[in-house]
């Protein structure tokens, strides 16, 4: 009884050191996860491209350019249909002076604390503009840092993936390098798979969402739509926040009843073909994670790495998913983390699905 209380003791001790690790050196971990993430996303390209002949740095150096393009066109899609907001600024400024108005008659007529003296309480609170600015310039700092080293990350990894596979391969013992070999190999299909996915999901759900905010009247529709597809790379959080968005702006807007529950109708048909439809044809079972450990990894992730670390909680958790299917002493977390089994009647329909669409498993 004593030894295996002292087990579960080393394995928490083993844990608690792993998680403040990775906590203490985000700075150096983050980029580079994303830049590992996003090289294999790029993977197939540049092993096409060397395939052809060409050679592995210029393969690389065209990866990094279709990378930097699509960034620029998302950010370019989105300050564009931004920009058209600004022309609405004033009624912004008009319908926050009417909250703070509301918000100050409350607190006095409760608390009975004077407008005088709320204001006095905010000056006090309210930090300085230098330290403010120092603060703004700190962050713009540390993300264009972190974004340089995230290119270079992602260069690096892509031009030695065969140097470092071969690494990793030669560490294993000669009797599990076929099964260390077939671990990354998955590792990396799951990692494509999700991002691959991911962004399939993402373009349909603009699309539908186009389509809904559009037909019932929502100004800007295509913003919204854009915004709510992309904060679906946050499972859950992301498509309530989108949605919760577009109705809060849409009331600022004037927007009737009808308007915004048109909306909430729009979310919930989207959200019902995306569950049912879309994430069990596109991302397949293999990226799927129970619900509890999701919300644990989203949860998780935050607390360590802040909101990268919520982007990055699915994929590195099917990572780990796949790495515990593979090797003995941890299958059982892995069992743990997926998803419950299914009967053969339950997953029929989809099967049916997939052979109609001739798409793989």
């Amino acid at each position: 009884m004593t030894t295996s209380l002292t087990s579960v003791i080393k394995k928490f001790l083993v844990l608690f050191l792993v998680f403040s690790g990775i906590y203490f050196a985000k700075d150096f971990l983050m980029p580079l996860c994303v830049g590992g993430i996003l090289a294999t996303l790029f993977l197939p390209f540049c092993n096409w491209m060397e395939k052809k002949k060409l050679p592995k740095g210029i393969a690389v150096i065209i990866c990094l350019l279709s990378l930097l393009l699509f960034i620029a066109i998302i950010v370019t899609l989105l300050g564009f249909k931004i920009s058209e907001l600004i022309n609405d600024i004033a009624l912004f400024k008009q319908k926050a002076i009417e909250a703070g108005t509301s918000i100050q008659k409350y607190i006095l007529d409760h608390l009975n604390i004077s407008v005088d003296e709320q204001f006095q309480i905010l000056k006090n609170e309210k930090p300085s503009y230098g330290s403010m600015m120092q603060i703004m310039i700190g962050s713009v700092t540390n993300i264009l840092s972190s974004f340089i080293l995230l290119l270079v990350y992602f260069v690096f990894l892509l031009y030695y993936r065969s140097h470092i596979k071969n690494f990793i391969i030669q560490l294993t013992a000669k009797t599990q390098q076929a099964e260390m070999q077939q671990i990354i190999q998955k590792v990396t299909a799951v990692s494509q798979q999700y991002l691959l996915g991911l962004s399939k999901m993402i373009f349909l759900l603009w699309i539908m969402y186009g389509i809904g905010f559009s037909f019932i009247g929502v100004e800007n529709a295509l913003l919204f739509a854009v915004i709510c597809g992309l904060l679906e790379i946050v499972p859950f959080v992301g498509n309530i926040t989108g949605t919760t968005l577009t109705v809060l702006v849409s009331a600022i807007h004037g927007g009737n009843l009808e308007l915004l529950i048109g909306i909430v109708v729009v979310y919930g048909i989207v959200q019902f073909i995306q569950g049912w439809v879309l994430e069990p044809l596109i991302l397949g079972p293999q990226v799927k994670i129970n619900s509890l450990f999701t919300i644990l990894a989203l949860v998780l992730g935050e607390l360590l790495w802040g909101i990268p670390g919520i982007i990055l909680a699915i994929p590195l958790t099917a990572m780990f998913k796949i790495i515990c299917d593979h090797i003995e002493p941890l299958k059982p977390y892995g069992f743990l983390i997926g998803e419950i089994p299914t009967t053969k009647n339950q997953t029929s329909w989809l099967d049916k699905l997939k052979v109609k669409f001739k798409i793989n498993k």
